[in-house]
């Protein structure tokens, strides 16, 4: 069987470190975690000190001002789906980008068709965020700001600082899905004036799939609880809790792949983030500068070397349907990649890839650079091909 060369880390990350599935196994195997917060025995105790240590771990990665403000959730699209419908009313006017993945519009779509309102931020050629929409697009019913810190299409990261700042000189709501940029960029809370940031544990946080997370900054916010439930105390009230992390966590928290998260954590503070960041963003632009000249290569997304972005390099090879040349990818030369829409239609159709769609190479910590150079041959090889 051809050896497998994994780049679709944007859509989760194959391989983790040895020691998230260690701690998954042990949180399994050793008996000792039961469920927190569900009685004062030593195996509820043990798993409530684990979701303790982790939220603490958790809110120093973001720069949160509270650790108690981070709550655990399955995945981004749970946390966005539990932020907007819980926080936003059909009297409401958004402001979203262009950029966003699905779990975002969708619940924004959701929320339009009760009457809100969605206005979108636009990208220029290269899929930057054009800035100056923010203010053209302000109105006075406008409540809330909803950005991906980076595109899981283009890579691109926004200044969360710059509009962080526009919000708060607005009086707006900020809130961040940090889906591809939690574990690859820096994120500070509190310099970036993020209300809300929501992310995922299985992609650059190298945990398992299953685990997420929202984490609130310092500003209070009156949530709906949007799923209810047991919550361990308060069990004869008839409403469910409204204090974090309790807000978002109903039912049996998912304790073995949040130790396994916590690992990833563990791993991300051992190597650094910035040595992390550094390195992907070293493998994003080899592989960038060995293609952007083969014949027929069509890229999308900005490479400037000064620029902050999420390690994925998208293109399309002219004659080729994405969905082709990702399976010849696999099928001659065991690459493994993403084709067609990345549930982020908008972008699509600034770029006019609707119908094609883009083929996404997208990188991790545990890629390396001879990896990255034999992709970069494949490509050419079969550029070559025709």
């Amino acid at each position: 069987m051809t050896e497998l060369y994994y780049f679709d880390n944007s859509a989760t990350t194959l391989k983790k470190p040895a020691a998230v599935a260690e701690a998954v196994y042990h949180a399994i195997a050793d008996g000792q975690l039961g469920n927190p917060a569900r009685g004062s025995h030593s195996a509820s105790l043990n798993a409530l000190r684990l979701t303790e240590a982790l939220r603490r771990k958790t809110a120093v990665l973001f720069g949160g001002p509270d650790a108690a403000n981070v709550a655990f959730t399955a995945n981004a699209t749970a946390s966005l789906n539990l932020v907007l419908k819980g926080l936003l009313t059909p009297a409401d006017h958004i402001i979203t980008t262009v950029t966003e993945h699905n779990a975002v519009l969708r619940p924004l779509y959701q929320l339009e068709e009760q009457g809100a309102s969605i206005s979108f931020v636009g990208v220029d050629e290269c899929g930057t965020l054009i800035y100056p929409d923010f203010s053209r697009l302000l109105r006075p019913d406008t409540r809330a700001v909803v950005v991906n810190h980076a595109s899981n299409v283009t890579g691109n990261a926004a200044d969360l600082e710059w509009i962080g700042s526009f919000c708060r000189e607005h009086g707006l709501i900020f809130i961040v899905d940090a889906s591809q940029s939690a574990g690859v960029l820096d994120i500070d809370m509190v310099k970036q004036h993020i209300d809300v940031l929501c992310f995922t544990g299985h992609k650059s946080l190298y945990g398992p799939q299953g685990t997420g997370g929202i984490c609130l900054g310092d500003r209070p916010l009156a949530f709906v609880p949007v799923v209810t439930g047991g919550s361990g105390f308060h069990s004869f009230d008839k409403q469910y809790p409204k204090q974090m992390p309790t807000l978002f966590e109903a039912g049996t928290q998912n304790v073995h792949g949040l130790a396994g998260l916590s690992a990833g954590l563990d791993y991300i503070e051992q190597k650094g983030l910035a040595a992390i960041s550094l390195q992907l963003k070293e493998l994003t632009l080899r592989f960038h500068d060995q293609i952007k000249d083969i014949p027929g290569i069509i890229l999308y997304g900005s490479f400037a070397s000064d620029v902050a972005r999420a390690p994925v390099v998208s293109l399309n090879l002219e004659g080729w349907d994405s969905g082709d040349l990702s399976d010849a990818l696999f099928m001659d030369y065991g690459i493994a990649v993403r084709p067609g829409a990345h549930c982020a239609p908008l972008i699509h159709q600034a770029f006019g890839t609707e119908k094609t769609g883009m083929v996404r190479f997208s990188f991790s910590s545990f890629n390396t650079l001879e990896e990255i150079d034999y992709a970069a041959k494949s490509l050419r090889q079969l550029a070559e091909e025709g």
